[in-house]
């Protein structure tokens, strides 16, 4: 019987889907009609994948700080969960920054967002700003979290935010025991708050894709099928970085750990959604030889700070915006941005479009104009598709590793089946 949140997932993707195809419908027809049709169109479009921006922008501040300071804070200081996390927090590092690097060195490659036709208002003008090392170091430290918050700097609030969660635990149990509830009920809250703005999804796409493909024509969707081959191509080089990764730890058992994740990924790559992959991978892991208790602690904490698929899209849709507006990011600034995204990418947990909101509140930071998100936001659920199943599978190996890192995975697996 399906679960309700895979029939909302299912439902949602329906309405996106029909969203993307009247907007190409729609936007051809608009093209035909000539210049004063593409105009309303493209104002329309304006309008509506603005608000839709707002709306992620809206939530991020206090999405950022809840997660980060309830997922930090409540590792408490057990000894166990301190081994447990900083080994398993380690790996989450090393992957990530393989992730941003891969993705990096692919849009470099690639040159995905080389002959798009940008929308029109895109302000660039924060393109020609001067990166100064010395200032950005600075910049890290926020004067006050309240102006940061204000600003929606990322960086600033993720940096207060996992001093404040490590703080916690030092602060004693009466500090914990009063925080950290409110922390999680705030994040939970926020949590309903993004589920909710992603209603909206749909009509953003709609004015996106209708927008585009009002502006330029059929062949729009020549460029974005190319790029959906570009990117899902990245990520199967990823895959393999992975799975070598996790070869090092497991040997030749990390295949038949890949072959009992196939259905989580598949699902995750259905339903776009890592909440309603949770419970099967749980069982498949089960079934590899990882206890409960490993796989109960590591994929939560996964799901907070090792989204492979989603980090990796942080530095490839950063470069393919600065690509499409003719942005030239020098080398050290694309390091820089790395850096950035590696702090930023850990502050969003469990959110829908989190790559999206992430990137969105980044972009900013490094010159790169808003308006290019709409670019992405017409096909971004064919990029999360992907992105989930890439997460599923991440986390599926860290909670492998975890295990034979406590010496606690079984010695035998079952290598298909129900």
């Amino acid at each position: 019987m399906a679960q309700p949140g895979k029939r909302n997932a299912s439902g949602r993707t329906r309405a996106i889907v029909v969203a993307l195809l009247l907007g190409v419908v729609v936007g051809l027809g608009l093209h035909a009609a000539g210049p004063a049709a593409v105009e309303a169109a493209t104002r329309c479009a304006t309008l509506l994948t603005g608000l839709f921006l707002r709306l992620v922008r809206m939530i991020i501040a206090p999405l950022v700080f809840a997660t980060l300071v309830s997922g930090i804070g409540s590792l408490g200081d057990g000894t166990q969960v301190l081994r447990i996390g900083g080994r398993i927090l380690l790996w989450f590092i090393v992957a990530s920054f393989l992730s941003l690097v891969t993705g990096l060195l692919a849009a470099n490659l690639l040159q995905p967002g080389v002959g798009f036709t940008v929308p029109q208002g895109g302000d660039t003008g924060l393109a020609h700003a001067h990166f100064d090392p010395v200032e950005f170091v600075l910049h890290v430290v926020p004067t006050s979290i309240f102006d940061a918050m204000a600003r929606n700097d990322i960086l600033q609030i993720v940096v207060f935010s996992v001093l404040f969660g490590l703080a916690l635990p030092a602060a004693g149990k009466g500090a914990q025991r009063m925080i950290l509830p409110w922390t999680a009920e705030l994040a939970r809250i926020m949590l309903r708050m993004t589920d909710m703005v992603m209603y909206a999804a749909p009509v953003a796409v709609f004015g996106s894709v209708m927008g585009s493909v009002a502006h330029s024509g059929v062949g729009i969707l020549g460029m974005f099928g190319v790029f959906l081959c570009k990117f899902y191509g990245t990520l199967g080089v990823l895959w393999v970085l992975l799975t070598t990764m996790t070869f090092c730890v497991l040997g030749r058992r990390v295949f038949a750990l890949a072959k009992l994740l196939i259905q989580p990924i598949l699902l995750g790559f259905a339903t776009a959604s890592s909440e309603a992959v949770y419970p099967l991978l749980v069982e498949r892991l089960e079934l590899f030889g990882v206890p409960d208790r490993i796989s109960g602690f590591v994929l939560p904490l996964g799901y907070s700070f090792n989204l492979d698929g989603s980090v990796l899209f942080q530095s490839f849709g950063a470069l393919f915006i600065a690509q499409a507006y003719g942005i030239h990011i020098p080398v050290g600034q694309q390091i820089a941005m790395v850096l950035v995204m590696m702090l930023s990418s850990k502050g969003i947990a469990g959110v829908p479009r989190a790559a999206l909101v992430t990137l969105a509140a980044v972009m900013p930071q490094f010159g790169l104009p808003e308006a290019g998100l709409a670019l992405i936001l017409g096909i971004d659920h064919f990029l999360d598709m992907a992105r989930t199943a890439t997460n599923v599978l991440g986390n599926g190996y860290a909670a492998a590793v975890a295990a034979r890192w406590e010496g606690e995975l079984a010695d035998h697996a079952l290598e298909e089946g129900e």
